[in-house]
């Protein structure tokens, strides 16, 4: 190759030249459109709530109604910023997920989204429902600039793992602590 002249995506150039844009290579992530054209998304409502504790008691075995009473206030009343989104089939909701921005915590300043709950009825599985709910949050984040979603998994749930993992999702660079205090 001559001096002053790179070669990328094995076409030559000349150092400092505009890059043409190759329409014809792979496409950039889109956050899965089809999941979110086929199902129907919508922001999450005061009126979802027992929609939302009758589907979490179905995946974990236990009533949470509390946990979502607290989650459902903070996401429509104490956040800034609504996020949390909800899946409907066959005329209810059929899925769920919860978020809030955050603009910056231990003594960083970023806008980071934190998904903290997210379900699927289990008669719905498998069907793209969470993909969708997924998909439809990335949209609605990127479209308020926020730069980065965070989450935790339990070690064990190797379900939430994967689907996390399979949606682009990596473990965080960062290490969270645990002390028990009793």
């Amino acid at each position: 190759m001559a001096k002053g002249v790179e070669k990328s995506s094995g076409v030559p150039r000349r150092v400092g030249e505009a890059r043409e844009v190759n329409y014809g290579g792979p496409a950039a992530p889109d956050f899965g459109p089809l999941a979110r054209d086929r199902i129907p998304v919508r922001a999450m409502t005061e009126k979802d709530l027992q929609a939302l504790i009758v589907i979490d008691s179905r995946i974990m075995g236990r009533d949470r109604s509390g946990y979502f009473a607290r989650k459902l206030e903070e996401a429509l009343q104490e956040s800034d910023v609504r996020v949390s989104l909800v899946a409907e089939r066959d005329g209810g909701p059929v899925g769920f997920i919860m978020a809030r921005v955050d603009l910056g915590e231990f003594g960083r300043i970023e806008s980071v989204a934190v998904m903290d709950t997210i379900g699927v009825d289990p008669d719905y599985r498998d069907q793209g429902i969470g993909r969708a709910l997924l998909s439809q949050l990335l949209v609605n984040l990127a479209t308020l600039r926020i730069e980065r979603i965070r989450t935790e998994v339990d070690w064990q749930d190797r379900d939430l793992a994967g689907f996390l993992d399979h949606c682009g999702f990596r473990p965080s660079q960062r290490l969270c602590f645990d002390l028990p205090l009793s």
